[in-house]
């Protein structure tokens, strides 16, 4: 069998508000909590990929200091340049846009980024040859 990647773990300065970041930027959901470094661990997964991809968020992590032209992330896809605008207007309000929307030659798209409460980057991308829907789409 070869190799799969099924998780990310994070360690994060405080718990809660990423947990809280990435059930409400990302939609992502609680699906195991258990005591562990201190207070607890938790495992997060998109609805329906609980067996293929979580990110375990421990806490007991230093507040990362990225710089803006940084474009280590984490991505996300979503179904519409709308989403992007939307999701980069909630962000400007709640204090965390990193990277306004903006349209890069394909395979890139349209995307904009966000900072999450421990200081990782968060792209949220549409027209990319990734996530739902891209299967039909070559990657160059």
């Amino acid at each position: 069998m070869r190799p799969t990647l099924t998780h990310v773990a994070l360690h994060v300065p405080q718990l809660e508000p990423c947990v809280a970041f990435y059930r409400d930027f990302c939609g992502m959901q609680i699906i195991h909590e258990r005591a562990g470094k201190g207070a607890k661990i938790v495992w997060m997964a998109e609805p329906g990929k609980e067996h293929q991809f979580i990110f375990v968020i421990m806490p007991g992590g230093n507040d990362r200091q990225l710089a803006a032209d940084d474009y280590s992330h984490f991505g996300f896809a979503v179904d519409s340049r709308e989403q992007v605008d939307a999701i980069a207007a909630r962000a400007a309000e709640s204090g965390c846009l990193v990277w306004p929307p903006r349209d890069e030659p394909y395979p890139v798209g349209y995307y904009c980024g966000l900072r999450d409460p421990a200081g990782n980057y968060v792209e949220f991308s549409y027209g990319q040859p990734l996530g739902p829907g891209s299967e039909a789409m070559p990657i160059p």
